[in-house]
């Protein structure tokens, strides 16, 4: 089961997916234009391992982070990345490792699954105790059941798809599900030790802001230009930034 970020990561799992024999493959993707996070050599890498670290996105490079926010799906990495914008904006010494998962039976044990992760491998990049904040398109549970054997699944907290919703925005349908960027974001600042004592006004500022959005739709019948225009802009060391 493959569930591409962006348009490289989706021409990679096609190709491998046309060439496979005796298999069931199954791609999740969108139909509406999308930001595009990877090149293709970078896709290519990426899609060949299933899931890896976003280091572009990730400022854990120097030790161990303190929060750990994974990601499946196209809609749920762009909140994710939203989401850390945010909180490296509001708390620059905070930790943030980006995992973005594209094969979804690399989170199974390798006894499960010929793509699971081998329990040390799976360790060294969710840690074995730091709280990790999964973004996931589909039902929470699945992300539950795929990995309740893994050392830190106590830690694990899964945003997904709660079959809430009807016809209204594209944003409004992830706000509505709690999959949204000002959601994910509250989950790390409940769940990192020691960052709630100095997040009264980050806090506030992410309840005014699902306010504005709730308010503008009504009004406007369309996403705010902040959320429609949203681009990455931590570029390192002078590179260009992804989401081009």
């Amino acid at each position: 089961v493959y569930l591409p970020p962006d348009t490289n990561t989706l021409l990679s799992v096609t190709d491998h997916c046309l060439r496979s024999r005796h298999y069931v493959n199954v791609i999740v993707a969108g139909k509406q234009p999308e930001l595009q996070w990877l090149d293709m050599d970078a896709a290519i890498k990426h899609c060949t391992a299933g899931l890896g670290i976003w280091e572009w996105a990730s400022n854990d490079q120097d030790g161990d982070p303190d929060v750990v926010m994974a990601c499946c799906g196209d809609v749920p990495t762009l909140e994710t990345l939203a989401a850390v914008e945010i909180l490296r904006q509001h708390f620059p010494d905070l930790k943030i490792r980006v995992i973005n998962v594209v094969d979804l039976m690399t989170l199974q044990p390798q006894s499960e699954h010929p793509h699971g992760l081998s329990d040390k491998d799976f360790d060294i990049l969710f840690t074995r105790d730091k709280p990790i904040i999964f973004a996931f398109h589909g039902y929470p549970w699945l992300i539950h059941r795929l990995t309740y054997r893994r050392t830190n699944h106590q830690q694990m907290h899964v945003r997904g798809y709660k079959e809430e919703g009807t016809t209204t925005t594209p944003f409004d349908m992830v706000v509505l599900n709690e999959l949204d960027r000002f959601h994910l974001a509250g989950d790390v600042i409940d769940r990192v030790p020691g960052l709630d004592s100095r997040a009264a006004y980050v806090k506030q500022y992410l309840r005014d802001k699902l306010l504005d959005h709730t308010n503008y739709i009504h009004k406007h019948g369309e996403d705010m230009p902040e959320i429609r225009d949203w681009n990455w802009s931590l570029g390192k060391s002078g590179e260009p930034a992804p989401g081009r």
